[in-house]
């Protein structure tokens, strides 16, 4: 603000000149000090000029006892897991609260470099959500895989000065901060004095010690109470995260007490578009942890100051003089009802519909990503060295894995799948050079009877990664995939049952929101009518090329023990 700005909200906080908007009879959510306060909020300049006896403004809305608490901030999420362009996911998370979102865009810098997650940034100042980036601090993930991009430390030095550029993402490669690698050691030194969020799934002790010591202020992959607490007691923000794939809450929720909650973050890593749709965002996981018995008030601190004290968001988090008037108006305190959201002061979404436009064309830069050497179904065989096989086993409701190790059906020399064991076969193929690279592996846990599935989302490098029973059906779902230049893709019998197109990256859809909404339910139902028991089978298809999350996992290099973070073949 200048200074004719700030005299001005001045003299309408003093009540000497009306506001722009008074929200009389409102219950105020205070998250600083956890009361609940009946007054009218005056509102001038996109900020909250003051709490009180304001009657004088160009415009009264009567909120008849309804309660106002300030816009939700989503403080870990990647907004590429919705599939949906920035202006539709805004579309979606806007009408639920939302108001602020914190994201490192590593999903679609690994496909295009930070020229996307640039182009992201850009399309999204002309909405009414406050984006903020997190530098992807590791493209690649590690060097046990092909990305299209790889961002050094000038990237992210340079990235680091953007608008909006609040600190460095989640150092996902967690061993080479321990081994002291120079590189990216000297990524955290970049972002000295900024933010610095950490992903260090299951790391304790003395290695927790030397990780945090390096920089590190936060994790959100904690499944474990206990991990939780260490990480706590240790310094580490905790984020407690329940998305679409990945639910730690109720694990993790009784945590949360008078000493800790004050460091604690409801976040949602990766939410799908349906879930935004029909559940919600933030929001829903607010009224989740209310359900399981957190206080209200606490839940609502834990997705809005919170967040706001741990990213340094000035102006954010708090219905107060002089913070920002993005607000959230609902009935009830537990169903978290949300009525209208303004954001500056404007009503921009009301009764879970957003008011204002969202634009879908544009991203021609992203297309045409995917790029695969010629191959046959041939390349899907996967030869035996012996019976005793490692296999990639599902944890249903995590993206953590567990590793077992069993013997399998064997022909003419050839591992072949087996439905009555569920021991399917699992292929990565590298799409960003045309490399030719082809990892093939044994998942457990799909359920399929028949057919394939195929995708282009893969975290975090987002190669093609395909599950199936059989190698001609598999074939055919990576060919449709390379055809729509990025989608999900059921197939059997050789016949495409379902798709959902991904022309942007490979990763986000040129449709509305609802149109995704249903062409992501064609998918998952296709899926399931050959088997599939997985409540959500694309998004748990999508982490098991991501080797920083235990315990096995497979890339376009190879099979990987990511507790011995080493290939195994």
């Amino acid at each position: 603000m200048n200074q004719q700005e700030v005299r001005h909200l001045i003299r309408v906080a003093r009540g000497e000149v009306p506001a722009d908007l008074i929200l009389a009879h409102a219950r105020i959510v205070n998250t600083l000090n956890g009361d609940v306060e009946d007054n009218n909020v005056a509102i001038c300049g996109g900020r909250i000029a003051g709490i009180g006896d304001y009657y004088e403004a160009r415009e009264t809305i009567d909120l008849g006892g309804d309660y106002v608490a300030p816009g939700l901030i989503n403080g870990h999420t990647h907004v590429e897991s919705s599939m949906l362009q920035i202006t539709q996911y805004a579309r979606a998370v806007v009408a639920r609260g939302t108001s602020a979102v914190v994201t490192d865009l590593h999903e679609i810098t690994n496909v295009c470099g930070l020229d996307g997650a640039k182009q992201v940034m850009h399309i999204a100042e002309g909405l009414p959500i406050d984006l903020f980036l997190m530098v992807p601090s590791c493209v690649p993930a590690t060097d046990l895989e092909t990305a299209g991009a790889h961002v050094t430390a000038d990237g992210v030095q340079s990235a680091l000065a953007w608008k909006n550029s609040i600190g460095l993402g989640e150092m996902m490669d967690f061993p080479a901060v321990l081994r002291g690698d120079l590189e990216a050691l000297l990524k955290l030194c970049l972002a000295k004095g900024m933010i610095a969020d950490g992903h260090a799934p299951g790391l304790r002790g003395k290695d927790l010690n030397a990780y945090v010591a390096g920089g590190i202020g936060s994790d959100h992959e904690c499944t474990l109470l206990e991990e939780a607490r260490e990480k706590l007691a240790r310094g580490m923000w905790l984020m407690i995260r329940e998305g679409s794939s990945e639910k730690n809450l109720a694990a993790l929720l009784p945590v949360v007490n008078d000493q800790t909650f004050h460091r604690c973050l409801l976040v949602v890593d990766d939410r799908s578009c349906e879930d935004l749709l029909w559940d919600g965002d933030i929001d829903a996981v607010v009224r989740k942890a209310i359900r399981l018995g957190l206080d209200p008030v606490r839940a609502i601190q834990m997705a809005t100051i919170n967040a706001a004290q741990y990213f340094r968001l000035e102006g954010l988090g708090v219905v107060a003089p002089g913070y920002y008037a993005n607000l959230v108006v609902f009935s009830s305190m537990s169903a978290l009802d949300v009525g209208r959201v303004f954001y500056r002061g404007e009503l921009v979404a009301m009764d879970g519909r957003a008011l204002f436009p969202a634009d879908v064309t544009g991203g021609d830069r992203l297309r045409n990503t995917v790029n695969l050497r010629p191959f046959d179904p041939a390349a899907f065989r996967l030869g035996a060295e012996g019976r005793h096989q490692p296999i990639i086993g599902i944890v249903p409701g995590q993206i953590t894995t567990r590793r077992i190790v069993k013997d399998v059906q064997v022909r003419e020399g050839v591992v072949v799948t087996d439905v009555e064991e569920d021991i399917l076969k699992l292929a990565v193929i590298e799409r960003h050079n045309a490399s030719g690279n082809t990892a093939i592996g044994l998942v457990k846990g799909f359920g399929l009877k028949r057919g394939a599935m195929a995708s282009s989302i893969a975290h975090d490098s987002h190669n093609i990664v395909a599950v199936g029973v059989d190698d001609d059906d598999m074939f055919v779902a990576v060919k449709e995939v390379e055809r729509l230049q990025g989608g999900l893709v059921v197939v059997s019998g050789g016949e495409v049952l379902a798709t959902l197109p991904l022309p942007i990256a490979g990763l986000l859809s040129d449709e509305p929101l609802e149109t995704v909404v249903q062409q992501l339910s064609g998918v998952e139902t296709a899926a399931a009518s050959l088997g599939c028991s997985l409540a959500s089978p694309f998004s748990t298809l999508s982490f098991l090329a991501l080797p920083v999350i235990p315990q096995l996992r497979l890339t376009d290099l190879g099979l990987v023990d990511v507790e011995q973070f080493d290939l195994l073949r």
